[in-house]
This record gives structure tokens, C-alpha cells and sequence, in this order.
């Protein structure tokens, strides 16, 4: 429906039709108002996840000045729905348990989420402008392999405009070997509006990356993390990671969670090492 939306309203059939300004706007309204439709309703979000959800609506301006392919609008489409699913789970904030809290007030915190599963919340507090963590988290996604002992590699396979990407991403074995490797190809949405800042992402399929021998072809989805000044503090950033994951092969829950958990814990102590160690300049170069 929203494919044949955007051929009807932007004349793509007709390569003269092409440029022309009005076509283009209309059909950018008729998408937005299709993601509108489809968008996720729940309880009312706090501040900062409304701000994002109500201005991020699908492709808005970079349609204005490119037409895509069917596929490119798929991959633009589905990771637009893994932000605002995503961002309506982290804003209901009803029956969310503690997990973990470390002594430095990192929590880990997890639910059951209908045609979702399990999902897991981490909280933490980092003392680094948003900037800082945007530059390591989003710019410099390929590095992070360098720097998280739990990520052997990640690679942009694709970038489809401003802030859509298809990633593949090789994870480490886990809890000793008992999770052997497993990898994703994911597409992630990352957008910036104001002072917060989100990266959302979801499993979905990619022709040029089919799966691995001796890897288990695992799935994200839906998750994203959201950065934002902290309250008072404008040179530290609250960072909520919404994390689910379907680790797929026989794996016991007690073993899928407490590995779920302890990745969460891991990676805001790595993160908070690279950070420290890697100055804003030093990271750019």
C-alpha cells in the first residue's frame, strides 16, 4: 500500500514527471500519513520519546530531493516502524522488573512485550556530552568492534540517505562458549531532533549478505538507544538502550537472559572506557 502510495502520487512511472516539486510534496504528505496510520498507540510518552516520535515522520525531507527505489523505500520504511515500535515500548512504563543495578547506578531492567518477547532497558548515566557518545555510537559504528570485546566486527553494507543504514554485525561467543557466534543484518535508523538523539534498528534481509557456515544467523528487533543531555547536568548524557534479540537455536531462557543482561552491563563499561581513553579530536582521526 504505501509503495503503490508513493508511485501514484510522485508519477514514477513517467521519467518526466520526475522533478517536479508538487509531485514530490504530495508524496511525501501521502507517506507520512500512511506511517501515521500504522505508527504505534500506547500510553503517553515522556518528553523526549513524544518529541522524536512526533517529528519523525518517514522520509520527510530527503524525499523532497530524491526518488528511490522500491527496495531503498522498504528499507526506509522498515526502519522507521523499528523507531517507533521501539520507542513505544521504552514508553510504557508499567511492568518493566530490575534485572541488575551496579554500584555506579546502571540498571538493567527487562519485560514481556506481546508478539515481541523478552526485552531488556539499560539506564546509565555517562560522563560525556551527547555529542561525544553520538560520534562513537553512530559516526564511528565500524569501530566498535575496537573497543566492545562482545562485537568482533560491524560493517555498513549500505547507506540509503541521510540516516538509514543496512549493517552486518559478527558477535563474540558468549557465557564461556555456550553461545557459540551469531550474526545479524540489521537496517538501523538513526535521527537526531533537538537534543536527543536515537538509533533504532530491526532484523531484516539483505540479498548480498546471505547466511554464514558455522554462524548462527540471529535476529535485533526491535531496538534503539536514545542519548540526551541529562537534566542539570548538560555535559553528561543519559543513555536508555532498549535491547531484544532473537538469539535463535536451542539455547535455555535462564542462559538467553542472563547473557541479554550481562551484555548490557558490559557495554556501558567498555563504552565508558573508550571513551575516556579516546578524546573527542583523537577519535576523529
Amino acid at each position: 500500500m504505501l509503495l503503490a502510495t508513493f508511485k501514484l502520487c510522485a508519477g514514477s512511472s513517467y521519467r518526466h514527471m520526475r522533478n517536479m516539486k508538487g509531485l514530490r510534496q504530495q508524496a511525501v504528505m501521502a507517506i507520512g500519513q500512511e506511517l501515521n496510520r500504522r505508527a504505534l498507540g500506547g500510553p503517553t510518552p515522556s518528553t523526549w520519546i513524544n518529541q522524536v516520535r512526533r517529528r519523525s515522520s518517514l522520509l520527510g525531507s530527503r524525499l523532497e530531493e530524491t526518488l528511490y527505489s522500491d527496495q531503498e523505500l522498504a528499507y526506509l520504511q522498515q526502519g522507521e516502524e523499528a523507531m517507533q515500535k521501539a520507542l513505544g515500548i521504552l514508553s510504557n512504563q508499567e511492568g518493566w522488573k530490575k534485572e541488575s543495578q551496579q554500584d555506579n547506578g546502571d540498571k538493567v531492567m527487562s519485560k514481556v512485550v506481546p508478539d515481541v518477547g523478552k526485552v531488556f532497558r539499560l539506564e546509565v548515566v555517562v560522563d560525556q556530552p551527547m555529542e561525544r557518545l553520538y560520534e562513537e555510537l553512530v559516526e564511528r559504528m565500524e569501530a566498535m568492534g575496537e573497543w566492545n570485546p562482545n562485537v568482533k566486527e560491524i560493517k555498513v553494507l549500505q547507506k540509503i540517505g541521510k540516516d538509514t543504514f543496512i549493517t552486518h554485525e559478527l558477535a563474540a561467543e558468549a557465557a564461556g562458549n555456550l553461545v557459540g557466534p551469531r550474526d545479524f543484518v540489521s537496517v538501523r535508523c538513526a535521527k537526531r531532533r533537538g537534543s536527543t538523539c536515537v538509533l533504532a534498528g530491526m532484523a531484516t534481509d539483505f540479498g548480498n549478505m546471505p547466511e554464514q557456515k558455522g554462524v548462527i544467523r540471529a535476529e535485533h528487533g526491535p531496538t534503539c538507544m536514545v542519548l540526551h543531555p541529562l537534566a542539570g547536568s548538560p555535559s553528561k548524557t543519559k543513555l536508555t538502550w532498549l535491547l531484544s534479540i532473537d538469539l535463535k537455536g536451542w539455547l535455555p531462557k535462564s542462559i538467553i537472559n542472563q547473557v541479554l543482561s550481562q551484555t548490557q552491563v558490559d557495554f556501558a563499561n567498555h563504552l565508558r572506557k573508550r571513551l575516556e581513553s579516546h578524546p573527542a579530536s583523537e577519535a576523529r582521526c
